[in-house]
């Protein structure tokens, strides 16, 4: 039966339940759904908005999870609706139907699970299924028809074409070119492949794995000793690797843009889990590139100067605008990512389209790349051999008919089959589960010893791909009655290939099966064994009654298909160069700002959380404003804070229209001035680069050749350069079909991202400019070319391409430049840093001023060559501009010129006036800083008011640059761990089994599933002095823990339970509604010796809980931040005078601290006086209030100031090199005030155990 709750804003939450609820049930029910009444209604009437019946959602698996951890069984199904105006009124209908009247039927899908097929015409099957197999393979299958004696499944045909496609089995990079009638003496893999041979440098694994992974330093591992209970972290050495990857996800991210971006970004982080035999994953990166928004302002209006958009007429889009992909891939990116505790760290955005020599190009198939960094231990960077008789495990959620097909429909054109085949293979993202599968295999990579033999994602074709991955070497068989099944109505083909996400398949040894399934369940993650190694090298999927709808030998599945051949011809294209006026310069320089590739991309870092871990050194924004302007991302390795991983990202589109060489060798040159600013291990080679090709193969004569060309210019300069290309993908059918018959083609694109590992993390260079006259800017151009703005931004945005494109002409001075700035750093010459790409010279420098609330430029160009000042300021050569202080410029110079290295002193900072002045020979203009800044800022806000609610993109706008980040500390505060008496290293003098004596003081960190901010926290306290020891809900829930021995807990920040039903409301129902749980807290918050924090999420919990102000009539509660949508920042916090024991030291202080939560506004409703105040953000106004909470409050504390809740995370700012700015002059502190707050919870809980 369905019951009907009505609950706020006339929202229905409609439960499906196998029995009568008792009222007991009811009840609880009614307070999970925030006190929504049952309606005795059977049907109600109306029209609303809900789920696809056919689709569970997310949201459901998890509140019915809620459900079960809070006692209530038979729950299956739970689901919203929302009012609606009319059937009609739909905003999404990828996500959404319209229902008239509600009803028992609403989950019901009146659909028999198909039979079994035997497939007797396997051409009319392709073309059914959009199975997108070429004659050859069909004909490869008809052998394997013959050899097997009968005619093959649709199981079988179905799941070959998967595994088969181009998009799985790279056809088209592995097959061979003939161009103009000669073939190439190369594929493109090898010439790919090639670059790793030249120069292997690190690499210990490349091409056959789900990452490539290079060598790394030793570090510091801190996990708890055994993770299938409650235990004590422990901190011991590991020799590290590496791990680089990107993924595209371009296709599904074209038809659903939130799912398609956000699974994009899941799957990504899965390929980084199941490297070796598992890997960390650490930090992400995204690229979104779209056909152009055609942005309007409040009034409807499109902003002056943004003709470039005109350049072609507005299609009939196939199932999104781009403006709506660009809002809603980098909602699902960045929602992925937070929810999973990936912290977003780089990035890019391009928007194209043009229309030249009868052509046109635009990225109506859009480009959505997800990639990242991750690190393993060095034992773990193989798989290891299968033997008969291992177990197949399959971790993570059901399975539902989701993304069937999605490999062989990625590798078409988009538009080619029915929206129904491009619908199936749309997905649905769920990052909590995630998150529970990788904390099973953060564990197993965490032990002494690695149980795992082999792991690999579920991705395209799902279990079929996976598993047989897992068993290649061996053969295996797998039990369908085994595998976890979402939905009852699919059919055996349906079960074994759909692409469900948030899985992983493992092979593990049997003896260590009943170790793993206690640290799954403690987890909570779902996990089922699901076969096993056979040894006879065949690969079988068979039903409870003994039938197999998969039986093939495992050399039959991979199939040995005829080699792909690419036959074109060269195709000369010529584009018309752009012309122009210096007259028109402040236009020139308007226009440019507002390109969305090169304008302020505050839109999408606001709403990405750049901090969880604690062991981000570096994300986009810089600069006491706060400004998006890093040109790299970088991680420390562990939370000593010295070795790292930087990450960049290089891109050069528009230059590789006119000329597909150049455009190649500018991607690689962009992604790596770009990591140029952190001092890498080993200078160059310490680098290796992911390079993804998004190409319109056979779209149209001579795409190929070009393709061929890019692949090869790219090959040669990374070899030229000594820089291997490990990893990589491609995606070769960008090319979108309108029903018109009209074919839109994106521009051949290859995305660049590197990955490199860092010496020190202290010592990365900040764009932002040093506001002190005593020091000169210099220019330095890496590229030994002219100055030319053939695929410029500049060109760009006068509806031109121009095909006198840069390119870099001598690829060692290349190599000798990068050298020369590395050493610079390394010597702490350089203060502040900035390469030179998109928008040219002059956005470089504007730049460098746009984060500091004063201070300007003069600029004198005479020592450049030539005399085209708008070549000079707009030219996109490779190159960089440094900041140096006049002590180190004789030094400079002669290191400059005794490593001949070509360099132009153009100026320095003018400390008075915030303008720009520019000079060249007589030619003088003067730039208005704060004025260009707001142009630079207008794209955002346009994208801003499409994801912000009430108003506040406008508040945003007005108020980002008067909120800059004060910090005034305490006097007595040194920055130096000695003055706490704090030692990192006590692990190494210490005798491991200390925490058992009685004299030290423990804290516990409790945290319940997708809680994702518990290693930094866990750290923190570790750092302060405290025994830590990690408690997870099923702990206190089985009685395993009790918190007897702890004085202090500590409620970790994240999503539990994905904030389904209200942040942290599941989490307390884990609490409330069960005795084992409640009994420990309840013992806990009885004792007078004990200390109680939640940050974030688990300052929602305790708020939900009651734990803060018992005694007052009216509840405080968390509600929405006023913006309606996640707010990542790093802001300024004031600590009131106050009493409580951990912030009582600091009263009177300013700090900086960072946020990340979406719903952290408190709602107070008693005065403020009868609140324990102990934190406010530092402004009354969005966004400087992140949220809106009542007297700007950011924590509140318990009366006699022992239990204190706070919204920001204090854990991931105590380290100067997490804080994304910091006072120049403290530049050498070790820890940040924040650290006090830690070591007065432990003085206080000494001085009670002694």
């Amino acid at each position: 039966m369905i019951l009907f709750f009505l609950a706020s804003y006339d929202t229905v939450i409609a439960t499906e339940i196998d029995h009568n609820p008792t009222k007991e049930e009811v009840e609880k029910l009614s307070w999970l759904y925030g006190d929504a009444k049952v309606m005795n209604d059977k049907e109600l009437s109306g029209y609303y908005l809900g789920p696809r019946r056919e689709m569970i959602t997310p949201w459901s698996t998890n509140a019915v999870e809620i459900t079960q951890n809070m006692g209530i069984s038979g729950i299956s199904r739970i689901e919203e609706y929302f009012p609606s105006q009319s059937m009609e009124a739909n905003p999404d209908r990828m996500i959404f139907r319209n229902y008239d009247g509600l009803n028992q039927d609403i989950f019901t899908v009146d659909i028999q699970p198909a039979e079994i097929q035997f497939v007797d015409n396997l051409e009319k099957f392709n073309e059914e299924e959009g199975l997108a197999l070429s004659p050859e393979e069909i004909e490869y299958l008809h052998k394997v028809e013959k050899q097997n004696n009968r005619p093959l499944t649709d199981s079988e045909v179905f799941g070959f074409a998967q595994i088969n496609s181009e998009h799985c089995r790279h056809k088209i990079f592995g097959g061979e070119f003939i161009i103009d009638g000669k073939v190439m003496e190369s594929s493109l893999f090898n010439l790919i492949k090639k670059t790793t041979k030249e120069n292997p440098g690190k690499i210990l694994s490349a091409y056959k794995d789900n990452v490539a992974f290079a060598e790394g330093p030793e570090i510091e591992q801190f996990a708890p000793k055994n993770q299938s209970t409650s235990d004590f972290f422990r901190v011991k050495n590991i020799e590290s690797v590496i791990s680089l990857k990107a993924e595209t996800h371009n296709f599904p991210t074209t038809v659903e843009p939130f799912n398609g971006a956000a699974t994009g970004t899941g799957g990504e982080i899965r390929d980084r889990m199941g490297g070796g035999v598992g890997s960390w994953p650490i930090a992400g990166t995204a690229v979104y590139m779209t056909a152009y928004p055609r942005l309007q302002d409040e009034n409807g209006k499109t902003p002056a100067l943004r003709d470039w958009e005109d350049i072609l007429p507005v299609r009939e889009w196939l199932y999104q605008t781009p403006q709506q992909i660009l809002t809603k891939a980098s909602n699902g990116a960045s929602d992925f990512g937070n929810k999973f505790g990936q912290p977003l760290i780089a990035g890019s955005v391009l928007t194209f389209e043009h229309q030249e020599n009868g052509e046109k190009y635009a990225y109506d198939k859009v480009v959505m790349l997800a990639g990242g960094v991750g690190y393993g231990a060095k034992r773990d960077c193989l798989k290891k051999t299968p033997q008969p008789g291992n177990k197949v495990v399959v971790v993570g959620g059901d399975n539902y008919r989701i993304g069937l097909g999605g490999g062989s429909v990625s590798s078409v054109d988009t538009g080619r089959y029915s929206s129904g085949i491009e619908l199936n293979a749309i997905q649905r993202a769920n990052p909590e589960m995630q998150k529970r599968a990788y904390n099973l295999v953060r564990a197993l990579v965490e032990e002494d010893e690695n149980p795992v033999v082999s792991i690999h994602d579920h991705g395209s074709a799902g279990h079929l791909n996976c598993l047989s991955e897992l068993v290649e070497d061996c053969g295996g068989r797998i039990d369908m009655d085994k595998l976890p099944i979402g939905d009852k109505t699919l059919s055996a083909k349906e079960i074994i290939a759909n692409e469900s996400q948030e899985r992983m398949g493992l092979l593990i040894d049997e003896k260590y099966l009943d170790h793993v399934r206690r640290i799954a369940e403690r987890e909570r993650a779902p996990m089922y064994v699901v076969g096993e190694t056979t040894g006879d090298a065949h690969f079988s999927f068979v039903q409870k009654d003994g039938v197999k709808p998969f039986d093939l030998d495992v050399a039959q599945m991979f199939g040995h298909s005829p080699k792909t051949v690419m036959k074109d011809e060269t195709v000369e294209r010529k584009y018309a160069n752009v012309t122009y006026d210096i007259a028109k310069i402040d236009d020139y320089v308007a226009r440019v700002l507002q390109l969305e590739a090169v304008a302020c991309k505050d839109w999408l870092t606001n709403k990405a959380d750049r901090s969880v871990t604690g062991r981000v050194a570096r994300q986009q924004c810089q600069g006491q404003v706060q400004l998006p302007l890093s040109d790299c991302g970088v991680v420390a390795l562990d939370y000593r804070g010295y070795k790292g991983i930087a990450t960049a990202i290089g891109h050069a589109p528009q230059a590789g229209l006119a000329s597909p060489e150049a455009g190649s060798v500018l991607s690689v040159a962009e992604s790596l001035t770009n990591i140029v600013w952190a001092p890498l291990a080993d200078g160059m080679d310490s680098i290796s680069l992911s390079a993804n090709w998004m190409w319109p193969c056979r779209a149209q004569k001579g795409e190929d050749a070009r393709l061929y060309n890019a692949v090869k210019a790219l090959s040669d300069f990374c070899c030229a350069i000594g820089v291997n290309v490990p990893t990589g993908k491609d995606s070769l059918s960008l090319t979108q079909q309108y029903p018109n018959g009209e074919k839109i083609v994106s521009p051949g694109t290859v995305i660049v991202s590197s990955g490199a590992e860092v010496s020190n993390v202290r010592q990365v260079v900040s764009p932002v400019l040093v506001n002190d006259k005593n020091t000169r800017l210099y220019h330095i151009d890496f590229s030994f070319d002219e100055q030319r703005l053939g695929g410029s931004a500049f060109a760009q945005s006068l509806g031109k391409v121009g095909s006198d494109v840069p390119t870099v002409k001598e690829p060692r001075y290349f190599c000798d430049c990068f050298d020369a700035i590395q050493e610079m750093i390394r010597r702490g010459w350089i203060l502040a840093g900035h390469d030179i790409s998109a928008g040219g010279m002059i956005t470089t420098l504007l730049e460098m001023t746009f984060a500091n609330p004063e201070g300007g430029l003069n600029i004198n160009l005479h020592d450049m060559q030539g005399d085209d000042i708008v070549r000079k300021l707009f030219a996109e050569n490779p190159g960089v501009i440094i900041q140096v202080a006049n002590e180190h410029n004789d030094e400079v110079r002669a290191f400059l010129e005794d490593n001949c290295i070509g360099f132009a002193r153009i100026g320095y900072p003018n400390t008075k006036s915030r303008t720009l002045s520019i000079a060249d020979g007589s030619w003088k203009h003067d730039f208005d800083i704060d004025a260009l800044r707001e142009a630079w800022y207008e794209t955002s806000y346009l994208l801003d008011r499409k994801q912000t609610a009430n108003g506040l993109a406008e508040k945003r706008h007005d108020n980002y640059k008067k909120q800059p980040i004060e910090m005034k500390f305490n006097e007595s505060f040194t920055g130096k761990l000695q003055q706490y008496g704090l030692n990192p290293n006590r692990w190494k003098d210490n005798d491991t089994t200390t925490h058992l004596t009685r004299r030290k003081p423990k804290a516990a960190i409790i945290r319940e599933k997708g809680t994702n901010g518990d290693r930094e926290m866990a750290y923190s306290l570790y750092l302060a002095g405290f025994e830590v020891k990690d408690v997870m809900m099923t702990d206190l829930i089985s009685g395993r823990e009790t918190l007897e021995e702890v004085n202090m807990i500590v409620f970790c920040g994240g999503f539990s339970n994905s904030d389904v039903l209200g942040s942290a409301k599941g989490w307390a129902g884990a609490f409330l509604y069960n005795p084992k749980a409640k009994q420990a807290l309840d013992n806990f918050y009885a004792r007078e010796d004990t200390l109680s924090l939640g940050i974030c999420n688990g300052c929602q919990l305790m708020v939900e809980l009651n734990l803060i102000n018992p005694e007052h009539k009216n509840r405080a509660r968390l509600v929405h931040n006023d913006s309606h949508k996640f707010e990542s920042a790093f802001l300024g916090l004031s600590i009131p005078k106050n009493e409580s024991v951990m912030l009582g030291s600091l009263s009177g202080s300013k700090l900086g601290i960072w946020v990340a939560h979406g719903e952290g506004k408190f709602m107070l409703p008693e005065p403020e006086d009868r609140y324990n105040i102990v934190a406010k953000y530092n402004y009354a106004q969005y966004p400087g209030n992140p949220n809106g909470s009542n007297y700007n409050v950011a924590g509140i504390c318990s009366k006699d100031g022992r239990h204190l809740a706070m919204m920001p995370h204090l854990e991931r700012s105590i380290f100067p090199w997490q804080q994304a700015w910091y006072p120049t002059d403290r530049r050498k502190d070790e820890v940040t005030p924040w650290i006090e707050a830690f070591v007065n919870a432990r003085r206080w809980v000494e001085e009670r155990i002694k």
